[in-house]
């Protein structure tokens, strides 16, 4: 009995020692559970949902670009893609091989890639594919099992429905490179592109919004189930352009094939309506990659479609140089209105003949004969007594070798030498130097940008600025009127003594442009011609004649140019058209710049609205 007793007491004690353990555990794991459900509870909450969720910046729309009448310049087009999220497998090279067997990828696309995963966190999307059609869309979704990690996207590429037709202005849009991504995170986003040229460029910040973010639903091993939540970024501003699409449209239809740069400004307010330069390139093909053969046959063209002529193609201004010549001798006191020098066809200055265009000469002229028969004696005779410094602090203003102040990028200040820039590079300043300069040769080189500023400088008396931008998301940018320009440092006197020598060219019978006369009733136009040589001409040539620049080979052919305000009476207009390599100025240049500003004053785009939702692309 006592023996049975003992048994009891030690099976009793262990039983409460188990029972204790036991009531220890589970206090234990009520106290954990009362911790994790209730003090914890919302922390293991985001825990959890964040196992089954994935959140991921998306690329925000880029602004529209529009002409100024609301015409779409440059909008926006869905594209399909094919994304990686590499924080979402376990073996990156593999999943890109097997991608690589179900949709191809190029050399360039892998190697993007490669770059790509290098400078990005896992959890930021890379783009393995772009522009998917429905085929390869079917083949990534019917093969996910098989592509942890890769999913297919909806974004935005650039579109520009006016393609080469404005370009150089517009601009275009390419993926960023790794000195951009640098410069902000958002930029490694699938889709993000930067402007690269043009407007594009120029008004990137503006133009490229703020980025959103969407919400996923995955599975255990991270493949999307479905999109819980979108909140799209904020759109790039809207950028309206002074452009009329119509007027530049029209222009590019004259100029055809030719090599050339045309540009039509207000002159009242600088606003550029037409910007031309042919020939050019579809923008688009940056969006989604330039072959090398595009590549290399854009640059071997020696018309050289790539550079937007208007603001970086430099030339020789010719005889449309000489109203600054002109102005710069009036204004020094060179020459008076009434002065007149003898033009035999020639000057000479120690060993060296510098002729005129017309063998015999034009005998005696002032200035406003000089202008009108574009007498080269006359100019050189001018701008030597004036000295070369003399000459551009005058053409300064008139905006030679100074920057014009446009908002595009790339625009070149052209050249206006002087004495001091010739010291810089080691030489000394001649006299000969200065009559070639003296009619927009040797040294002197100019944008048609700048000739078109230049003429409507001369028709209004002020420094007027051009410009591209118009409106920005609605809000005008500049309203600026004439009396808002500073005046020129100029006499108004000689001003009008220019332009009635313009006139003169134009409208006088024995002027050079008479092919350049409006055929508007009760309106006229005032211009002037230019021809500048490439390369240069031997006296023996010349007097030989023995000089036909036509029989040249195109390369080596003048340019031809033509510089013009109207109405002259009331100047609203100004024109400007250089021809590379179009020989004569009078012949090539005035036509065309003559139909210009015929089509630009019967459009009058600078004055004309159009009703909300009315397109005038086709006008």
């Amino acid at each position: 009995m006592k023996q049975e007793g003992t048994r009891n007491g030690v099976f009793t004690r262990r039983a409460l020692l188990l029972m204790a353990g036991q009531t220890a555990a589970l206090g234990a794991l009520g106290v954990k559970l009362y911790r994790v459900q209730v003090e914890q509870g919302a922390r293991y909450a985001t825990l959890a949902d964040s196992n089954r969720m994935s959140a991921r910046l998306i690329a925000p729309p880029r602004g529209r670009i529009l002409d100024r009448f609301g015409e779409v310049l440059a909008g926006n087009s869905l594209n399909w893609r094919a994304l990686f999220l590499a924080e979402q497998t376990t073996d990156v090279a593999g999943t890109l091989a097997a991608f690589d067997r179900i949709v191809s990828l190029e050399d360039h696309d892998r190697a993007r890639i490669e770059r790509d995963l290098k400078h990005n966190r896992r959890f930021i999307p890379v783009t393995l594919k772009e522009f998917l059609d429905w085929d390869q869309m079917a083949r990534i979704e019917v093969n996910a099992p098989d592509l942890p990690g890769v999913f297919v996207d909806v974004g935005t590429t650039r579109r520009y429905p006016f393609g080469p037709d404005l370009a150089h202005i517009v601009g275009y849009v390419a993926p960023p490179s790794d000195a951009d991504l640098g410069l902000d995170p958002v930029l490694a986003l699938p889709g993000v592109r930067v402007g690269r040229a043009g407007i594009e460029q120029f008004r990137e910040e503006e133009l490229r919004g703020d980025a959103g973010e969407v919400q996923m639903e995955v599975n255990a091993v991270g493949r999307i189930i479905r999109e819980l939540d979108r909140t799209e970024g904020s759109p790039g501003d809207e950028v309206g352009l002074t452009i009329d699409v119509a007027l530049q449209r029209s222009i590019l239809a004259q100029l055809g094939d030719t090599a050339a740069s045309a540009v039509v400004m207000d002159c009242t307010n600088g606003e550029v309506l037409a910007m031309t330069t042919t020939p050019s390139f579809d923008p688009a093909l940056f969006d989604s990659g330039v072959s090398q053969a595009q590549w290399n046959e854009w640059t071997s063209d020696r018309k050289t479609p790539l550079i937007n002529k208007a603001t970086a193609g430099v030339y020789p201004p010719g005889s449309t140089f000489k109203m600054a010549v002109g102005l710069a001798g009036l204004r020094c006191g060179a020459i008076t209105e009434t002065d007149r020098i003898s033009c035999p066809g020639y000057i000479d200055l120690g060993d060296t003949r510098f002729h005129c265009w017309r063998k015999h000469g034009h005998g005696s002229q002032d200035l406003h004969g000089a202008l009108k028969h574009s007498c080269d004696v006359f100019f050189y005779e001018v701008a030597r007594r004036a000295g070369i410094d003399a000459v551009a602090q005058t053409a300064n203003q008139f905006s030679f070798g100074v920057d014009t102040g446009v908002d595009l990028p790339g625009a070149r200040r052209g050249l206006m030498p002087t004495t001091a820039w010739r010291r810089r590079h080691g030489h000394v300043w001649t006299v000969g130097d200065t009559i070639g300069c003296g009619i927009g040769q040797g040294f002197v080189l100019a944008t048609p940008l700048q000739l078109a500023t230049y003429v409507s400088r001369i028709a209004t008396g002020r420094a007027v600025v051009p410009h591209v931008t118009r409106t920005i998301t609605g809000t005008l940018q500049t309203g600026a009127k004439p009396d808002d320009y500073p005046v020129l440092d100029v006499p108004e006197s000689a001003l009008q003594l220019v332009r009635a020598g313009m006139f003169a060219v134009v409208n006088e019978g024995g002027g050079t442009a008479p092919h350049a006369r409006l055929g508007l009733p009760g309106m006229q136009l005032a211009g002037k011609t230019g021809s500048s040589q490439v390369r240069r001409v031997s006296r023996w040539a010349r007097e030989h004649g023995h000089f036909n620049s036509a029989q040249l080979p195109w390369e080596f052919r003048p340019h031809a140019l033509f510089v013009c305000f109207a109405p002259y009476d009331a100047p609203r207009y100004a024109v400007a058209v250089v021809v590379e390599h179009g020989n004569a100025g009078a012949d090539v240049a005035a036509p065309l710049a003559r139909d210009i500003m015929r089509d630009t004053i019967t459009r009058d785009p600078a004055r004309r609205t159009v009703a909300p939702g009315q397109s005038v692309a086709s006008g």
